[in-house]
């Protein structure tokens, strides 16, 4: 019985994954134009109901491992199958939840563009390409599925492919991707080589290879063999570049607000669960490969990550741009839970910030489509997405500013929302773990705490830009300018969403995240959070976070002139996002670029040159032969023949049939015989 439930589980979490790709082939191949959002709605809702089925049989119940034997390289087999356990079957409730919610808000947001089916088939492949992702057994698989996330990302980055902005941002997205995955394949490459398995359970379960393994006189000891204990800590740091480029940490944090040049439903889903979700997931799904110098690693990157692009995010104006570097900050924070041991609150932030990140780009996705709307209708010309133009919205959009009040106070950690909860565990284990280190990771939970201040002051800083006040357009126009609602299709994924960034839906407890029935399921530490502390770090984090609210709204709420561009050096060196793009630009575009022109013009100038030369010697050399072949060869060839013509010519008029003619050559032919006899005895 055990086992017949096991079979139908795995097929239902492989039926949940396959019905996404459904969409993209069917709608790809054989839907007519427009006509294809029906189907992919039904199945991503399939896709949903099956994952919400497995969610209730697999949470707290055991782990199902199901596979097949899949190929052999001489005695090393592989397999390939399905994993699910409390990690897996969230993971595919987030997915496809907030999958589902981005296929009906794109019904109204996308309906008029020419390309949807295109649209519809993308969202397929991606939905596909991450719900594989994380019920994958085996590494391998995994690997293939996490380049298939890549791709189909840059699909839908680049969707409106007319404009150069979407190319260069899905090309950015690509190759820094790639970068990063050649850390994810050399993290591969070693454990294969040590272990010869990429299976998940035999290397990283409670039993399994890596667990057993230790560190005995500087030797890796993995019960195959033993090599210096440096290699460890390679595999573990390069499977985190992987991680981090997915997850956008510094230094391959680069291209994710350039993403924001796709659909805007499509940086929800994005940002939400799946892609940026993918590199958090992947350190909980091989944590135990993590040594204390990985960890250390990925907790410092994490810190500075956070607190980099929080401190972005105070001065950008575009509110796409301004999400995706809180996206940035706020997976900083979970690469901190990771590196300090907290998994399960790093896993339980990744649940909360999928809902509320996810309601604040639809939102924005409702501003920005009402304001184009506007823009139309008054025949104006202004930046749709630039919170400067905006202001007084509340007034015209009042569930889109409600639900979006909401989604700001659970990024900000307000309580009673789940943000709350989920920032607090992470603050509260960051202080824990810190009181056993030194030097500069004394540090980590005080940059953690001021960032969580920073993300209080930019969100509200929108809210309070965007909403407050008068519609700063009418300044800009001299006009009486009005903006309606989101339409009602739009607006109800906002209301849902909103309801999850509540805490009620995580934990009874609005002040602890140790309640929570999602903590605990996940909760793979032997400390419990220190109570100590976690009554003592809420109130300051709270504390500090109304104020700097406070701040942002005297400063922003009632300022009736828009803001022009930063001013000061500060500003400007946080505006232009620290300059990252222009350093990379400088030490590696601009190289790369000087080279390929200095190839460019050596291929022309001497390649070329030498090729062309040759071919110029040979049409010389072909122009001569031509002349000597037709003045000499030719020339003798034909001198022959006309001769001959000639010769025949003369001696047919000797063949004239008359007898005088005869009697007159034989005589001339006897004088000519007597004249040289004569001649030649002469002399």
């Amino acid at each position: 019985m055990a086992d017949d439930h096991a079979h139908i589980s795995a097929l239902f979490s492989v039926l949940a994954s396959v019905l996404p790709l459904i969409t993209f082939a069917a709608i790809l191949f054989f839907a007519k134009k427009g006509k294809g959002s029906i189907l992919a709605l039904c199945n991503i809702s399939i896709s949903f109901l099956l994952s919400v089925l497995l969610f209730f049989w697999v949470w707290n119940k055991g782990e199902i491992h199901a596979q097949l034997d899949w190929f052999a390289v001489g005695d090393i087999r592989f397999t390939a199958g399905v994993l699910l356990n409390n990690l897996s079957v969230l993971m595919m409730v987030l997915i496809s939840g907030i999958a589902l919610l981005v296929h009906i808000y794109s019904l109204q947001y996308m309906k008029n563009d020419e390309h949807l089916n295109r649209y519809w088939a993308y969202l397929g492949l991606f939905c596909f390409s991450m719900l594989s992702l994380v019920i994958a057994d085996n590494l391998l698989l995994v690997y293939m599925f996490w380049e298939l996330v890549g791709f189909s990302s840059y699909l839908l980055i680049g969707f409106w492919f007319t404009r150069d902005t979407a190319t260069l941002a899905n090309k950015k997205a690509f190759i820094v991707n790639r970068i990063g995955d050649l850390g994810f394949l050399t993290g591969l490459m070693i454990l294969f080589t040590q272990f010869k398995t990429l299976d998940i359970v035999q290397l990283f379960g409670t039993k399994g290879l890596i667990v057993k393994s230790e560190i005995v006189n500087g030797l890796w000891q993995t019960g195959v063999g033993e090599v210096p204990a440096v290699w460890l800590t390679v595999a573990g740091i390069a499977l985190f570049f992987g991680a981090a480029a997915k997850s956008a940490q510094f230094p391959l944090h680069t291209w994710l607000p350039d993403a924001m040049e796709g659909p805007t439903s499509v940086s929800s889903l994005i940002h939400a669960a799946t892609m940026v979700a993918a590199g958090v997931f992947l350190i909980a799904r091989v944590y135990p490969i993590f040594d204390n110098t990985a960890l250390t690693v990925i907790t410092i990157v994490g810190t500075f990550t956070a607190f980099m692009a929080a401190t972005i995010a105070l001065v950008q104006y575009d509110i796409k741009k301004l999400l995706a570097f809180s996206t940035i900050s706020q997976l900083g924070f979970m690469m901190v839970a990771m590196g300090t041991g907290a998994v399960s609150a790093g896993i339980f932030h990744l649940a909360t910030h999928a809902f509320f990140k996810c309601l604040l780009f639809l939102a924005a996705g409702a501003v920005i489509h009402e304001l184009h709307h506007a823009k139309g209708k008054y025949l104006l010309d202004f930046d749709v997405q630039d919170i400067r133009n905006m202001g007084g919205l509340k007034k015209y959009m009042q569930v889109t500013f409600y639900t979006m009040l909401v989604a700001s106070m659970a990024l900000a950690g307000l309580p009673f929302t789940s943000g709350f909860l989920s920032k607090d565990a992470i603050l509260v284990h960051a202080f824990e773990w810190s009181d056993s280190k030194s030097g500069v990771l004394k540090f980590v939970p005080y940059v953690a705490l001021i960032t969580s201040w920073l993300t209080a002051f930019y969100i509200f800083r929108l809210i309070f830009m965007v909403f407050f006040k008068e519609i700063r357009l009418n300044n800009k126009f001299g006009l009486s300018i009005s903006v309606n609602e989101a339409p009602k299709v739009m607006v109800l994924p906002l209301i849902i969403l909103a309801c999850f960034c509540l805490f009620p839906l995580f934990s009874l407890d609005p002040f602890s995240a140790g309640n929570s029935w999602l903590f605990t399921g996940l909760n793979s530490e032997t400390q419990p959070l220190d109570n100590s502390l976690h009554l003592l770090i809420p109130v300051p984090v709270t504390a500090g976070s109304l104020i700097v609210i406070f701040i942002a709204y005297k400063r922003f709420a009632n300022r009736a002139r828009p803001e022009t561009e930063p001013n000061s050096g500060l500003e400007k060196f946080l505006y232009n996002q620290w300059y990252f793009n222009s350093f990379y630009k400088a030490a590696a575009v601009n190289p790369i670029t000087f080279i390929s022109n200095l190839t460019h013009k050596f291929d022309n100038a001497v390649i070329d040159g030498i090729v062309n030369l040759i071919g110029r010697v040979g049409v010389i050399f072909a122009g001569i032969s031509a002349l000597v072949d037709r003045f000499i060869v030719d020339g003798l060839v034909n001198g022959a023949g006309i001769l001959a013509k000639r010769i025949g010519s003369f001696t047919r008029h000797l063949q004239t049939g008359r007898v005088q003619h005869y009697l007159l050559t034989m005589l001339l032919v006897v004088l000519t015989f007597v004249i040289v006899k004569y001649f030649s005895g002469a002399i």
